[in-house]
């Protein structure tokens, strides 16, 4: 029998789809690009229970009930070995079953942010280096030693690049190549592919020598103009990686790709959100603090008409919606919140709230003096009026916990900490004031309408601020599909497909 290398690369040749694994797959918005691109999804790795829950409802709802909670059960991957993964989902001949490995480590630990919470937890300088989730791209280069896959793609933050001074990236690409991989990683943001987020990615690429192929990152499809702190991110990045020194150590980074012609302007919040219908329902106390559960349904915006993109989300092959929306949910917060919503202006991020707040605070103080209530500093009265008014966060210390989006350009990257909190995204609506929806989230993130998430708010916002934009995964797997020999397969299954098998099956 063929080595499983030449095996997989004759069973591509001959026209059949390329089958997809996805370590620390989250919900799937890496699975999700690349299920568009044609592949077909074998399965996740993923340890938060609603994430692969939600991976599974989307991707493997049609299975029979025990096959379908293989799948949807939690699986910790320092202790779930590939083989034993792969027999759990019924393939019998693991080895020769996954052509495409992609997924993500988780990357608290690679941050900054991250690395300072570590530090303030352990008390230790380099307590993030210590950090187990620092180190969970080892399993995947088992999964690589032992699935021999024909490509791979890993996904993480920029500050892999610069982990205590250490380039990981160089380090992977090492014991890689020692596998028989040919591998390149850059830096990408997800905005210029489409994505109507600024969201600046890690993406490694390896390609397997026996295909005789090298990959070549997409070019940009979107001009964009991005704030001065994401080329500071970028630049720290990048700080140890040299460029032009013959003396150098070798380096697998290339430069991210420019495109040579004018590109379209990118996709904005506007454009990505408008179709949704207003919701004002905590502006008149019918929406009310506790666990939001998707049990309301909501129809489209009657009088928008959908952007192109929109209508993408609306349509995507597999996941088109259906008309309704059940999960356009969102927080239910304080009055106090709601008045600083509605005046701040587009861009303002916390202290220019906190500020905005203490002259509301003082002009009401100066509405009570007229009207004859004198309320002394530091009385009991003045400070439950004050706490009516003005946030308890320290503004020097909290600079971008809020931030009122701006319609017409693409959003801030949205972050895992969707799942405490929603102010980094206020609705630039005023007459709605308030934060993004689960919807909202899910479309910024660009994951379709057909997509559902496990779970109730909270952990619905966690899995879209963990996720990979699927189109930014898309955007990578035509091209990495196209080196590998892979035809673009057109059809998918549909959710309604998938759901008659599944009412067959039961």
């Amino acid at each position: 029998m063929l080595r499983p290398i030449d095996y997989k690369l004759d069973r591509l040749a001959r026209g059949d789809r390329p089958r997809l694994l996805d370590l620390f797959s989250g919900c799937g918005g890496l699975t999700l690009g690349f299920h568009r691109a044609g592949c077909e999804v074998v399965g996740g790795v993923e340890f938060d229970e609603h994430a692969a829950r939600s991976h599974a409802l989307n991707f493997h709802r049609h299975l029979p009930p025990e096959l379908f909670e293989a799948h949807a059960s939690p699986k910790d991957i320092t202790v779930t070995g590939p083989h034993a993964l792969l027999q759990s989902f019924g393939v019998k001949k693991p080895e020769y079953e996954v052509d495409i490995l992609v997924g993500g480590p988780p990357c608290p630990a690679f941050t900054r942010v991250g690395r300072a919470k570590l530090r303030e937890v352990q008390e230790h300088p380099e307590a993030f280096r210590h950090d187990p989730r620092a180190k969970l791209y080892l399993p995947y280069l088992e999964y690589v030693k032992a699935l021999k896959p024909v490509a791979l793609l890993m996904e993480n933050v920029p500050d892999i690049l610069n982990f205590g001074g250490h380039n990981l990236a160089e380090e992977v690409c090492e014991v890689l190549e020692g596998l028989g991989y040919r591998c390149s990683y850059t830096l990408v943001n997800a905005a210029n592919y489409g994505v109507p987020q600024m969201r600046e990615r890690f993406i490694l690429v390896g390609i397997h020598e026996a295909a005789g192929a090298y990959f070549s990152f997409p070019v940009p499809t979107r001009k964009v103009d991005f704030p001065s702190g994401y080329q500071g991110s970028r630049d720290v990045a990048l700080k140890h990686i040299v460029f032009g020194d013959l003396f150098a150590p070798r380096t697998r980074y290339v430069p991210t790709p420019e495109a040579k012609r004018t590109r379209r302007p990118p996709v904005t919040v506007r454009e990505a959100i408008g179709d949704l219908p207003p919701i004002t329902g905590h502006l008149e106390g019918s929406i009310r603090r506790g666990a939001r559960r998707f049990d309301n349904a909501v129809t489209y915006h009657p009088d928008v008409v959908p952007s192109d993109y929109a209508h993408l989300m609306r349509t995507w092959p597999g996941f088109e919606g259906d008309g309704q929306i059940w999960d356009h949910a969102i927080r239910s917060l304080s009055d106090r919140d709601y008045r600083l919503f509605r005046f701040m202006r587009w861009g303002d991020d916390y202290p220019k709230a906190y500020a905005l707040a203490e002259r509301l605070f003082a002009k009401r103080l100066a509405e009570e003096k007229r009207a004859g209530r004198q309320i002394e500093p530091g009385s009991a009265d003045y400070e439950a009026l004050r706490s009516d008014y003005v946030p308890p966060y320290d503004p020097g210390k909290f600079p971008n916990k809020w931030r009122k989006m701006e319609p017409d350009e693409p959003a801030r990257t949205l972050m895992a900490h969707l799942g405490k909190d929603s102010y980094s995204h206020i609705h630039y609506d005023s007459d709605q004031s308030r934060v993004l929806s689960v919807r909202e989230a899910a479309r910024l993130q660009s994951f379709p309408d057909g997509f559902e998430f496990s779970g109730t708010m909270n952990p619905a916002f966690r899995q879209i601020g963990n996720a990979v934009p699927p189109l930014l995964a898309y955007a990578l797997a035509e091209p990495l599909l196209a080196a590998i020999g892979v035809a673009r397969h057109v059809t998918v299954e549909t959710h309604r497909e998938a759901k008659v098998q599944t009412s067959a099956a039961v």
